[in-house]
């Protein structure tokens, strides 16, 4: 079976400590290429000549697609509805890039991006656009503590949020230029950290916005993304297949199209069964046209060429055929699970939603996978810790909380992310301080029965990893960790943890925020020049947020002996910005916006808050930043 015109291209592959989650968009142009719905409006002689309904035009448009993801924070859930996605070109021409509103719940998409809609736009020069985000229905849970409360999402004069439209501007040397034969791609980065404070003492909480969104051309983040769609049509013979998008967990609308690469190393699970490459796409052909898919992989954008590396279908998929539940073990006894941050996926068209604690109960017949592991596991892998997808049953959605019977059923065991302090490093195994396992505080796990025996069982305070070949550095001891990788099985412990990717805290990415209380201050900085900025840790205007976040590490910034360089990186791509109420202006050179940021900070206005991404050496008090926002106050 081919595509009509045999050219669906690929997808993208592209901290926090008051709260943050960052939202980002990913837009890709590809020339020639049918997709979903746009809208053109204002008088654009180029526009006419590429007709989104039209497919004989289709050569004339580039096809757009959209993404989104978020980084790490403490937003248990923040879904809210998309709206409208538009963008602006040089002429003032409007184009509509997103064919349906759609639920988007941003903390779910901590790791990777959900491509979101695919749209033909016509060539030309972006320079701007709009994203029109709906709270009317908005499910916002923070950490409190390590419990999740519910929080409402507030403007600066204490107003509940309705409809927001947050506008889009690119950098003057980094404007987005889509033509016929070139691949474009952009990033909108809507930092939920700088534009949000958080306040857990009221119930419910709230979470004050002032929006902040950035957009980049050469994405400084990059991760897997994740593509869900109804299946069109399969290639065995050229090992792809092409889907109808169909985004997150809706259960009725299309967004566009695209084609999925597979190769012989690529997993399947199709309606519950296991296959691997050839196998898999023969399995999936055989489910048919309509089938819901899921796959997970990464871009080659010099070849337009999305590749899985899994992909899920049929009842695999959660929510198809079965009831779901994703979110991470924090205790067992025998074969009941108590999953905590869960999000929930029914089989009707009642949208996914937030559970902070959800019973599961599995057994022998329970179907148990492992990502990266070939075949079937029994229900003793499941252990505390672990971040799993359950499919099965709701049997109890009350006021007591949730119940998913999966004895039926079947498990997914993802992959998990912890992070600590190093205590004591020997060949093959590191010892650690556990601080949090999937974003979790550690206090809130029971490792009850996780050992071979009761004096066995995991224990946060020197929590054993298996590092097999990989290396740590040899000053790492006493310093951050991140660990990538898969609880041992439920009573098997000793070693606690198969660590599969290590990041030490030399490449552990840091980030650094302060705010300047409600009326701002006027000397943030005792140095601003191209040597980077020089923060006043000592400014009595400095409020509550005043740390460097090194993952389980904070720092206070104000009780360090000297001030703090925040400089750019050497290498690599930047990004800088700076924010007013009305504005925002970007900068890929630090230069540039080192200029604009002294030429703002007049003697009248005021800086509320910055932030900034990157590494920070302690010994040197240096931030080396790839990424710097300050939201000012103008008078």
């Amino acid at each position: 079976m081919k595509i009509s015109n045999g050219c669906l291209p690929g997808s993208i592959k592209s901290h926090s400590f008051w709260t943050w989650v960052a939202l980002t968009v990913v837009v890709l142009s590809i020339v020639g290429c049918g997709g979903g719905a746009s809208t053109v409006t204002n008088d654009d002689p180029v526009a006419a000549e590429c007709n989104p309904g039209d497919p004989s035009t289709f050569a004339a448009c580039g096809t757009l697609y959209v993404g989104l993801t978020d980084a790490e924070g403490d937003f248990l859930s923040y879904s809210v509805d998309v709206l409208s996605l538009t963008l602006e070109k040089a002429n003032g021409a409007i184009v509509q890039t997103l064919p349906n509103s759609t639920r988007i719940n941003f903390a779910e998409y901590v790791n990777l991006t959900e491509l979101m809609s695919v749209a033909n736009v016509p060539p030309g020069t972006y320079v701007a656009g709009t994203i029109t985000l709906d709270y009317s229905n908005a499910e916002v849970f923070v950490d409190a503590n390590g419990a999740a409360k519910a929080a409402t999402v507030i403007d600066a004069d204490g107003n509940a949020l309705t409809q927001t439209a947050l506008k889009i501007v690119l950098p003057e040397r980094n404007q987005l230029f889509i033509t016929r034969g070139r691949v474009s791609l952009l990033t909108l980065d809507f930092d939920l950290e700088a534009s949000h404070t958080v306040d857990v003492v009221p119930t419910p909480a709230l979470a004050t916005s002032e929006p902040f969104i950035v957009a980049e051309i050469d994405p400084v983040d990059t991760k897997d993304i994740r593509v869900r769609g109804r299946l069109i049509e399969v290639n065995e013979t050229d090992m792809w297949y092409a889907v109808r998008v169909r985004p997150f967990h809706d259960h009725a609308n299309d967004f566009g199209r695209m084609k999925v690469n597979v190769t012989d190393d690529t997993e399947f699970e199709v309606n519950d069964e296991p296959y691997k490459g050839g196998a898999g796409l023969e399995a999936l052909n055989a489910a048919g046209e309509g089938t819901i898919t899921i796959a997970q992989g990464s871009l080659n954008v010099a070849d337009r060429e999305f590749t899985a590396n899994i992909v899920l279908a049929g009842t695999s998929v959660p929510g198809i055929g079965f009831d779901a539940v994703k979110g991470v073990v924090i205790g067992r006894s025998g074969n009941e699970l108590i999953v905590r941050g869960g999000i929930v996926i029914l089989t009707d068209a009642t949208p996914a939603f937030f559970r902070d604690d959800i019973i599961v109960t599995v057994g022998p017949d329970t179907k148990v996978f492992k990502t990266t592991h070939d075949g079937l596991l029994d229900i003793s892998a499941i252990s505390v810790g672990q971040v799993i997808t359950v499919r099965g049953e709701v049997i109890a959605n009350d006021e007591l909380g949730i119940h998913l019977d999966a004895t039926a059923g079947a498990v997914r065991m993802e992959v998990t992310h912890l992070s600590g302090i190093i205590k004591t490093i020997n060949p093959g195994q590191a010892d650690i301080k556990l601080h949090s396992i999937n974003r979790r505080r550690v206090q809130v796990f029971d490792f009850t029965g996780t050992g071979l025996s009761p004096d066995q069982d995991a224990d946060p305070d020197n929590y054993e990893v298996s590092t097999g070949n990989l290396l740590l550095a040899a000053d790492a001891t006493g310093q951050a960790v991140v660990v990538w990788g898969f609880p041992n099985a439920f009573g098997a412990a000793p070693p606690d943890f198969e660590g599969r990717t290590i990041i030490d805290y030399s490449d552990v990415i840091s980030t650094l925020g302060v705010g300047w209380g409600k009326a701002g201050t006027l000397e943030p900085f005792t140095m601003m020049d191209s040597g980077g900025l020089l923060l006043n840790n000592q400014n009595p205007d400095i409020d509550q947020r005043h740390y460097i976040k090194q993952d389980p590490v904070l720092i206070d910034l104000t009780a360090l002996a000297s001030d703090t360089l925040i400089a750019p990186r050497e290498t690599g791509r930047k990004l800088f910005s700076i924010a007013t109420k009305d504005s925002l202006q970007l900068y890929a050179d630090f230069d540039d916006f080192i200029n604009a940021l002294t030429l703002a900070l007049d003697g009248a206005t005021t800086a509320r808050s910055m932030y900034a991404r990157g590494k920070y050496n302690a010994d040197s008090n240096v931030f080396r930043a790839y990424k710097i926002g300050v939201y000012l106050l103008e008078p």
